[in-house]
């Protein structure tokens, strides 16, 4: 099997770090990420400037650019050959409910299920990496499943609760819950007194219930929620047809 992992907390995280070396005992590898934290780029590309892409000492392919960009270069130009999986994380932090619509870990996935591969993005469930080796451990059990009752491609989102390995609950398919709006902008003044704006913190959830992925990864479960990319509001359709007609 061979995987290209991405991530958008960049080249040099723990959590990527930990997810290499737990896949490369299990598959070939390669890492093309970026060059910096790109948290909350979402599905963005570079389309003002190029890109250029570096190696770095342990053999992993950075990129001054968004996840986004790392796994489209790498997939139209980059390799030589087709993954057989994108894999993105371990990412500092959990991506549940309203916050994949943002993530740049789910987007670096997404990049890859647009071309075709399955892809699967990985995040814990707090930020700080505490026990990233055991969530990386995990993470390898999951890839190894490979999931030969889901239709090809797929985009699995899975997020992991900062809990030893002995200590996971089971692996549950989830569906994503919902956040309240996120709390106001922190108001602030630059060096030469200019007003700045800091983006606020997210707000509570508002859809925590039972079967989401908060409610599992609460409760120390492995939440997998499977995406889809289509938008359509399709219970909506008639009822603009008839406002059209």
């Amino acid at each position: 099997m061979r995987i290209l992992i991405s991530n958008d907390d960049g080249y040099l995280a723990p959590g990527i770090n930990a997810l290499a070396e737990a896949l490369a005992a299990v598959a070939d590898i390669v890492v093309v990420a970026p060059d910096s934290n790109r948290s909350g780029a979402s599905n963005s590309l570079s389309l003002d400037r190029p890109l250029s892409v570096q190696r770095a000492a342990n053999g992993f392919y950075f990129v001054n650019g968004t996840p986004t960009d790392c796994v489209h270069v790498a997939l139209t130009g980059m390799l030589d050959y087709r993954p057989d999986l994108v894999v993105s994380g371990i990412n500092n932090g959990p991506n549940m409910g309203d916050d994949t619509l943002y993530s740049g870990t789910v987007a670096a996935a997404t990049e890859g299920y647009l071309f075709g591969i399955p892809a699967i993005a990985f995040s814990q469930g707090s930020h700080g990496w505490e026990h990233i080796e055991d969530a990386a451990r995990l993470a390898r059990d999951i890839v190894l499943r490979q999931f030969d009752t889901l239709a090809r491609p797929y985009l699995l989102n899975v997020n992991i609760p900062n809990l030893p390995y002995e200590r996971f609950g089971p692996v549950v398919a989830t569906r994503l819950g919902r956040r309240h709006q996120a709390e106001p902008v922190i108001r602030a003044l630059d060096p030469r007194g200019n007003e700045i704006f800091w983006i606020g913190p997210p707000g509570a959830t508002k859809d925590a219930g039972a079967g989401t992925d908060f409610h599992a990864v609460a409760r120390g479960q492995v939440s997998i929620t499977p995406l889809q990319i289509d938008l359509t509001h399709t219970t909506q359709l008639d009822a603009l047809a008839r406002g059209l007609a």
